[in-house]
């Protein structure tokens, strides 16, 4: 039986990725990215090249699944369902929506298209 965690990934002993969701076994010590992330982990670990100079990144601020995850297992919201914690977020993405659309930036609003569809493709997956 795999748990899900968030761990933090080293990158070429540079880059320190934290929260990303990772399946463990606690039984043999066997990890693996979770797949619905492993797109997004391997696109920002390509981004960052060969010779990446030494940082802190945070996935959850690039993957919604990380972020949803991150916020669950916060103390403060530990008697909220999950469910709740969902919708909270696609609201409050759907107003930032509004207000990129009122700016009219589009680039934005593309990133916050694409937030949301991957809290959709998570659910419709899960």
């Amino acid at each position: 039986m795999m748990n899900i965690r968030l761990r933090t990934v080293i990158y070429l002993n540079k880059v320190d990725i934290e929260n990303v969701p990772i399946y463990t076994c606690d039984a043999c010590q066997r990890s693996e990215v979770l797949p619905s992330v492993k797109a997004e982990l391997t696109g920002l670990i390509a981004d960052l090249g060969n010779m990446p100079a030494k940082k802190k990144l945070s996935f959850d601020e690039l993957s919604e699944i990380a972020y949803l995850m991150r916020k669950v297992s916060e103390k403060e919201h530990r008697t909220d369902s999950i469910e709740r914690i969902v919708e909270e977020r696609i609201n409050e993405l759907l107003d930032i929506m509004l207000i990129a659309q009122s700016l009219g930036d589009e680039i934005w609003m593309e990133e916050i298209r694409k937030r949301l569809a991957q809290i959709t493709q998570h659910s419709l997956s899960a």
